[in-house]
């Protein structure tokens, strides 16, 4: 009987200096790529938020591509910054950057002593009228409310309004977006934030690179400053500072590596 194909795989806890903290992403290095078909049936197997594959070459030192268990998306902070993560400690890249080719255009990361910088595009926000089956799915009054590319922002009043949503998942998924971001001012930090996602297979994301990008320009401009910290009130929790670059986002934040082993295909 012939044996498998097999691919590395890599679990890595990003956001966060501690195992199990933070957001876990899985890691796929691959020479070439993959079917869509095998890419999408291996993000749902991981079951986690997101599955981060790369390969050699293309725009930048590698093409990056990302997949929740339903869907592919454009644009996942914790998951690249899982696969620098990966690249600078499990496989030898050498430097103190790396690049990634991805639907959202070139990423960059850098490491920072014991963190890593992405430098991501900033999202462009505006205000909107809530729909009524969104504050109806949060069961809140927002203070304000505003739509990005492809989420929701929804601005509370206080970090306890925040860390006390139980939304209506089921309700949830009639919000025609991507998903939805709930944000306020931050006790210790400069803003709070939890995250969902039931569109894509992700009821709450534990910490969110890409919603960052949405609420660091609000909160940059709200707040008058250019360099903030946030704090994720997930479970698990995580924290990152984020910087406003003109139409750019730095986010920066720490990894760990959990696991690695083989995919038998």
């Amino acid at each position: 009987m012939p044996n498998p194909r097999t691919i590395p795989i890599y679990q890595i806890d990003a956001f966060t200096s501690e195992r199990f903290k933070g957001n876990p992403a899985a890691v796929c290095p691959l020479e070439e790529w993959l079917p869509d078909a095998t890419l999408q049936a291996i993000a749902a197997e991981n079951n986690l938020s997101e599955t981060a594959f790369f390969v050699p070459g293309g725009e930048g030192d590698y093409e990056l591509r990302w997949f929740t268990p339903a869907i592919e998306v454009d644009l996942c902070g914790h998951a690249t910054l899982a696969a620098a993560h990966c690249l600078f400690t499990q496989l030898g890249h050498k430097g103190k950057g790396v690049t990634f080719g991805s639907h959202s255009g070139l990423l960059t990361i850098t490491q920072e002593g014991e963190e890593y910088m992405l430098d991501f595009p900033a999202d462009n926000i505006e205000t909107v009228v809530a729909p009524r089956v969104l504050k109806e799915a949060l069961q809140v009054e927002p203070v304000e409310v505003l739509m990005g590319r492809d989420d929701f922002l929804v601005v509370l009043e206080s970090e306890a309004d925040v860390a006390k949503l139980s939304p209506d998942f089921r309700l949830l998924k009639e919000v025609r977006c991507r998903g939805v971001i709930t944000t306020a001012p931050g006790s210790t930090t400069d803003f709070v934030s939890r995250c969902f996602y039931p569109n894509v297979g992700v009821d709450e994301d534990p910490v969110t690179g890409s919603a960052h990008t949405t609420m660091t320009p609000y909160w940059a401009e709200r707040l008058s400053k250019q360099e903030l910290s946030a704090r994720q009130l997930s479970e698990r929790g995580g924290s990152l500072r984020c910087t406003m670059l003109g139409e750019r986002v730095a986010l920066s934040g720490k990894a760990v590596t959990y696991m690695r082993g083989e995919i038998f295909l």
